[in-house]
């Protein structure tokens, strides 16, 4: 699968996980939401090791980075699932959506990644969708 295809499934399934957000945190409260999410994060974790012969790379810094990328996706989750079960949904995935500028500003400070002035528009236009997606 290119990065293309695989980026639209991508977004298809996050959008799906935004509903689906809002349905369980109006039948249970956020951080068990967040444990049954963690649950089925576990469910394509034991198919992808599968998927790999249960032969998972073994770099130190590459698991580091992993390690730490759950967590910074842990606690994403459970502040997110806090915002859904209390906010209107549509306005709260948008808020959260921005998560890419952030990316964007850390791989400019720290991955030396150029950010074009096409690109600068396109996040302009992405506040200005927040201010009126929370109006």
């Amino acid at each position: 699968m290119n990065w293309v295809s695989a980026a639209f499934v991508s977004l298809f399934s996050f959008g799906v996980w935004g509903l689906l957000t809002k349905l369980a945190v109006l039948h249970i409260d956020a951080r068990s939401a967040l444990i049954y999410q963690t649950l089925g994060v576990v469910i394509i974790a034991i198919i992808t090791l599968g998927l790999i012969n249960f032969k998972p790379a073994s770099d130190v810094k590459g698991i580091s980075y992993g390690i730490l990328t759950g967590l910074a996706y842990g606690i994403g989750c459970l502040f997110y699932f806090m915002a859904a079960s209390k906010g209107k949904i549509i306005t709260v995935v948008t808020l959260t959506a921005l998560y890419p500028l952030v990316t964007i500003i850390l791989a400019y400070l720290f991955l030396q990644e150029t950010v074009s002035m096409k690109q600068c528009l396109g996040i302009g236009l992405a506040f200005v969708a927040i201010l009126l997606m929370s109006a």
